[in-house]
């Protein structure tokens, strides 16, 4: 279950502990992961299983997940993002991927999930605290201690800056 909101650009636990929602100091391998996942947005989002492309539209919004986690758990954490295969889409979102750190930091993984709306956000919320399959793989987590810590931003394309292909031969 979700037990996190960011209000003002402040993290509240299900505790109502305040934590910086604002990341500390990125560093290049960082910006580098956000922006493989973005190009992954760009690239996959009308490929996603289960939600056909729109000619000419695209989610208008997605939600860029960073987590940290424990390197040791690293097959764990890939269980965890395979489960939510068939739960996102079920719940309404438009599952892009989740990613694993391949090489570099080895304790960073990024899930990106579309949606139309942030309204379409708040009901695919909803939908997974009442799911059974969603409550079970958080639980999961949560009992294995998977994540040490998640940031969540949205995110969107700026016009006139997408797919735009390299001038230079190759």
């Amino acid at each position: 279950m979700v037990n996190k909101v960011c209000l003002c650009r402040k993290l509240y636990s299900s505790e109502m502990r305040e934590q910086s929602a604002v990341p500390k100091k990125s560093n290049r391998r960082q910006a580098l992961g956000v922006g493989a996942s973005l190009l992954a947005w760009m690239g996959l989002a009308s490929k996603v299983e289960g939600n056909p492309p729109q000619p000419g539209k695209r989610p208008a919004i997605a939600c860029l997940i960073r987590y940290q986690i424990d390197p040791f758990q690293r097959d764990s954490f890939k269980q965890y993002a395979e489960n939510w295969g068939p739960i996102i889409p079920r719940c309404g979102g438009h599952l892009i991927g989740y990613f694993l750190p391949y090489e570099g930091t080895n304790d960073i993984a990024w899930g990106l999930i579309a949606f139309d709306t942030l309204a379409s956000y708040e009901r695919y919320k909803e939908r997974l605290k009442s799911d059974p399959e969603a409550r079970a793989n958080f639980a999961m987590a949560q009992a294995k201690r998977l994540v040490l810590r998640e940031e969540r931003n949205f995110i969107e394309v700026v016009n006139g800056t997408f797919e735009i292909p390299s001038k230079l031969p190759e």
